[in-house]
């Protein structure tokens, strides 16, 4: 197993989750409950993990989530790559198939 992202956001942790299962990639979430336990433990050892349960998985899942980091959060549409669907620039991820906006997917002319 080998320690993948770690957050105090919530929301974050949220979106990698859903992006490792949109890609069929083996992971665990540790800490999850951890936070009632700040006090007794230290507040950076409750942070929320995200964990792979196979190494072999890390180079695409930090690829991925590097993606998802980059990516602008508002803009023109844009196509899909994996299913061609037209999606609002605003959305990291297509709404029909979960497949991450990549920097050379297509932009949708306003005409």
């Amino acid at each position: 197993m080998k320690k993948l992202f770690v957050s105090e956001d919530w929301f974050s942790i949220m979106q990698v989750t859903q992006l490792l299962d949109a890609n069929r990639i083996p992971f665990l979430v540790k800490n999850e409950f951890a936070s009632g336990a700040v006090g007794e433990i230290p507040p950076l050892d409750a942070l929320p993990e995200v964990w792979l349960l196979e190494d072999d998985w890390y180079a695409r899942a930090n690829a991925l989530i590097d993606d998802l980091r980059h990516l602008p959060t508002e803009g023109d549409s844009w196509i899909c790559a994996s299913c061609e669907e037209e999606n609002d620039g605003n959305f990291k991820l297509c709404w029909q198939c979960g497949a991450v906006k990549c920097e050379r997917e297509k932009e949708v002319e306003n005409s």
